[in-house]
């Protein structure tokens, strides 16, 4: 796989498989699923840069389960491998 650094306070992740069957065990078509609004971290940027030329620390870390906004970020396709690019204010919360 490509080598990619996000920069700033970008994020990448890579969403997490959508459930195919419902709690009541429906099987759901592909048509029916919605995409999942949660994903793993794959890399983090170095931060947001400050009036005073530091950096602040990004909230998140590689590994991390994250439950990101509807619309957050921007998909790109690496290597065959459908990834997102994100700042960090499009995370809402981290899976603990």
């Amino acid at each position: 796989m490509a080598k990619l650094r996000p920069l700033g306070d970008k994020i990448l992740v890579k969403r997490v498989e959508a459930e195919s069957k419902t709690k009541s065990g429906i099987v759901l078509p592909d048509t029916a699923k919605e995409k999942p609004r949660r994903g793993k971290v794959l890399s983090v940027g170095e931060g947001k840069r400050l009036d005073t030329g530091e950096r602040a620390p990004v909230n998140v870390k590689k590994g991390d389960e994250v439950i990101f906004a509807s619309y957050a970020g921007t998909e790109i396709k690496l290597d065959g491998e459908e990834l997102m690019i994100m700042s960090e204010d499009d995370i809402l919360a981290v899976v603990e």
